[in-house]
């Protein structure tokens, strides 16, 4: 049993916690009811806000509508009035621009082409939105009108800035040298820059809006003229030059090929320096051609479009180029007729011409690449006539050279080297410039399969063949000529003078090596030759050795007395040694044998042989007595017959 005050004490601790329990459930009651008014305060709250709300955006939304309608209309009335005024300034376009139209593009080409730009824009305008306005018509009208002043300006630009290029300059230009005028590339500044920026900018503008080509025609037509001009002017030029000083400026043209000589060529028998004037000048204007062609497509490539250029740069060229060839052709002509009349100096001035036009080729194809095929084949045609007629030159000098009449009043009377001879030497000589010209020549007239795609070996070759057929109708037309002279002596003479200018002449030159590609003993048959010639002429001695030659003479013994006989023998041989020896010194005295070497040669082999044998017979019977009067018959000393045999052969004596 628990004690009464234990349990007092415990009842008044759980009446204390009931208590303070009671009061906290008071607390949280009073904290409900303030809890709940509270939010019942504030679901009024926004109930009202939401109310008011709803009341704001009812009103709002009107005004706000409202306000859109009154901007869109803001912005259409500003739209309409910025088209009225857009409207209403092509109207006033013709009035604006007329001044600026009349007046023309000179000096202000960018205010007249805007101008132009809105004049274009005037036209499109009506055309689109009142293609009856009277207003169109004044814009189309200002339109062309400004067109023609663009069209003019061109002409106008183009031909007052569009020079002949001197001489001097298209001379520097072929060799290379680097001039003030000569841009760096390699092309002439045809138009000042300025200039040349304007002709663009006209040229674009009526491509583009003027939708017009006609201005294409005018800039061929000037520059055509230009080219033209500049080449003939460079003729004109060496003509000129060479009739004041005989020398034309004439730099080196760059050579490409082996067969161009370094040394002046030989001069040709009988050709008019003229010729030379002549063929320098075409050789020179072929070259001009080319780099003035190559200039002129530079310019055109900036001043007309790109799809209009190849057929602007055919007919630009045309006038020139036909010039060219005409020429080419007049001097292929005159080398037929010259072929005619067997005038074969004239001739090799094909031969320097058709060498530079081969050699031209490569840059005459890359210039006109993308022309014509008309203007293409031009140049292959004359170089095609031109190795034509060279072969046919060729084959008529080697016929010629072999059916040279036999003309007694044309022969040299002294025995001495022929006129024919030195001129087949000579032109021989000039083919030597011209190996590969010539050569190719003859290869274009083969018909074989070898010549179809003939190499320089078989060009050389072939050249060999002819040089030996024109010195073996030489040599065969030479022996006809000899038997005009009655002495064979003299005959002898002249064929061993004319055989041995040949073989000189062709050791002294390449000559002998072309020679010797097909005949190899040449050198050493013409040797030959010459010695039987010198052995034929000894044998014209053998009249007046003969006379004293000790196999002809009788055996006398010492001491005993000479028969009348015997005397008038020894007489007589004295006599016809003196006579023979006399009339042959005379004779052979007005011969010629213009090759010291040759003559004193030929002087010594026959000294020896008549002093030996007559030193021999003078020995022998100089102081036999079979006269009375000694000094009659022995006239001469031994060395007296060695001098008058130092004679011969020279006609200044």
């Amino acid at each position: 049993m628990i004690p009464p005050q234990e349990a007092s004490a415990r009842r008044r601790e759980i009446e204390d916690k009931l208590k303070k329990e009671e009061e906290t459930l008071s607390f949280i009651r009073d904290s409900l009811e303030k809890s709940d008014q509270l939010t019942k305060n504030m679901v009024s709250i926004l109930s009202s806000f939401e109310s008011r709300l709803m009341k704001l955006e009812n009103s709002i939304i009107p005004v706000h509508k409202q306000t859109e309608t009154l901007q869109r209309l803001q912005e259409n009335v500003e739209k309409t009035l910025s088209c009225l005024d857009h409207v209403i300034s092509y109207y006033h376009v013709a009035s604006d621009t007329e001044k600026v139209i009349r007046e023309g593009p000179t000096g202000r080409l960018e205010e007249y082409l805007g101008s132009m730009a809105k004049i274009q824009k005037a036209v499109e305008y009506f055309q689109d939105n009142s293609p009856d306005s009277p207003e169109l018509n004044k814009v189309k009208l200002l339109f062309e009108r400004g067109k023609e002043s663009l069209e003019s300006e061109f002409r106008s630009l183009m031909t007052r800035h569009s020079k002949v290029v001197s001489p001097v300059l298209i001379l520097d230009l072929i060799s290379g040298d680097d001039e003030l005028e000569v841009q760096e590339e390699g092309t002439l500044e045809h138009l000042p820059e300025s200039v040349l920026q304007d002709v663009v900018r006209i040229s674009r503008w009526l491509v583009e809006y003027g939708r017009n080509q006609d201005f294409m025609n005018v800039y061929y037509q000037i520059r055509s003229s230009q080219l033209d001009r500049s080449i003939k002017g460079l003729k004109e030029h060496f003509r000129r030059s060479s009739s004041s000083s005989g020398v034309p400026y004439s730099p080196a043209v760059p050579n490409k090929r082996k067969d161009t000589p370094t040394k002046k060529p030989v001069k040709r028998p009988g050709r008019d320096d003229m010729l030379d004037v002549e063929t320098d000048a075409y050789i020179h204007c072929v070259s001009a051609f080319v780099k003035l062609a190559q200039s002129e497509y530079q310019l055109l490539m900036d001043i007309i479009p790109e799809h209009h250029q190849k057929r602007t740069f055919d007919s630009l060229i045309q006038d020139a180029l036909d010039g060219l060839m005409l020429e080419g052709e007049s001097i292929v002509s005159a080398a037929r007729k010259a072929i005619i009349r067997h005038d074969f100096s004239t001739v090799l001035t094909v031969f320097p011409i058709l060498r530079h036009l081969k050699q031209t080729k490569p840059e005459f194809d890359q210039v006109l690449q993308g022309t014509a095929a008309s203007t293409k084949n031009k140049l292959p045609g004359l170089i095609t006539s031109m190795e034509t007629i060279g072969a046919k030159a060729l084959e008529d000098f080697a016929d010629n050279i072999k059916n040279d009449p036999d003309k007694e009043y044309n022969m040299p009377k002294d025995g001495t080297v022929h006129e024919l001879t030195s001129n087949a030497i000579l032109f021989l000589q000039q083919l030597l410039d011209f190996q590969e010209t010539a050569g190719a020549m003859l290869a274009s007239q083969e018909t074989s399969s070898s010549a179809t795609s003939y190499s320089s070996e078989f060009s050389k070759r072939l050249l060999s063949t002819y040089i030996c057929k024109v010195l073996g109708n030489l040599q065969l037309n030479l022996l006809s000529k000899s038997k005009v002279y009655e002495d064979p002596a003299l005959s002898a003479i002249f064929l061993h003078n004319n055989y041995n200018y040949i073989l000189k002449s062709l050791e002294k030159s390449e000559l002998i090596q072309l020679v010797a590609v097909t005949q190899r003993t040449a050198e050493r048959s013409y040797q030959e030759h010459i010695e039987q010639q010198i052995q034929t002429y000894q044998r014209s001695w053998l009249k007046v050795t003969d006379y004293i030659a000790e196999k002809n003479l009788p055996v006398f013994q010492p001491g005993v007395k000479l028969r009348d006989k015997e005397r008038q023998m020894i007489k007589e041989r004295f006599k016809g040694f003196n006579d023979g020896l006399e009339e042959l010194c005379k004779i052979q005295k007005a011969w010629a044998i213009p090759d010291t070497e040759q003559r004193d040669k030929i002087r010594q082999a026959q000294k020896n042989i008549v002093k030996e044998t007559y030193g021999a017979f003078l020995h022998r019977y100089g102081s036999v007595p079979f006269t009375k009067n000694p000094e009659k018959y022995i006239k001469y000393r031994v060395e007296q017959v060695g001098d008058m045999i130092d004679r011969l052969f020279d006609t200044s004596a």
